[in-house]
């Protein structure tokens, strides 16, 4: 170890620091926003059963959602919990129709989404989860329409036009 060098110095020994304490994982009941919609302990999700389907879209992402009757609140998004695959506010989005409704530990969810980006995704699987409450129980329609969650959002994404730089941004004009 003598012949290395750090920035010109030669090395003579190197201590190998340990940290103070040991980093564990936090358990996913301790998160405050998330503990009254996550299921309790490491249970494996079991997805067997009686399923009601459902499809969210918002701008170029599509969700395909499934609703398991008899669940504990599972929400499995991509093969990942949903709080993982849509950390912070993401995952608070994608709850809110089960927090209208009642429903948060009732059901759960297995969703694939593809397309889009993240905020596309997160509108998308909204939606689906709100179609797939309404499809099982047709007595929230009142509580999901009120708050919008049936409502696709139709705004796209507006196309570039010819002889400009995006859809109607122009080039600099140059006086000479």
């Amino acid at each position: 170890m003598a012949n290395q060098k750090i920035k010109g110095k030669p090395v003579k020994e190197i201590k190998i620091v340990k940290p103070v304490r040991e980093i564990g994982e936090v358990a996913v009941t301790d998160l405050p926003e998330e503990k009254d919609f996550m299921p309790l302990g490491n249970d494996p999700v079991e997805f067997t059963g009686k399923y009601t389907k459902a499809v969210g879209r918002r701008k170029q992402a599509a969700a395909q959602v499934r609703l398991y009757e008899d669940g504990k609140g599972f929400i499995i998004i991509n093969g990942k919990r949903a709080h993982q695959y849509f950390p912070g506010e993401g995952f608070n989005l994608i709850t809110q129709p089960l927090k209208v409704t009642g429903h948060s530990r009732d059901f759960n969810f297995s969703v694939v989404v593809s397309g889009g980006g993240k905020s596309g995704q997160i509108g998308a699987v909204r939606l689906g989860i709100a179609r797939a409450i309404f499809a099982y129980d047709p007595a929230t329609k009142e509580a999901l329409k009120v708050n919008n969650f049936l409502t696709r959002d139709p705004r796209q994404v507006e196309r570039k036009k010819p002889g400009l730089r995006k859809a109607r941004k122009a080039p600099q004009w140059s006086k000479r």
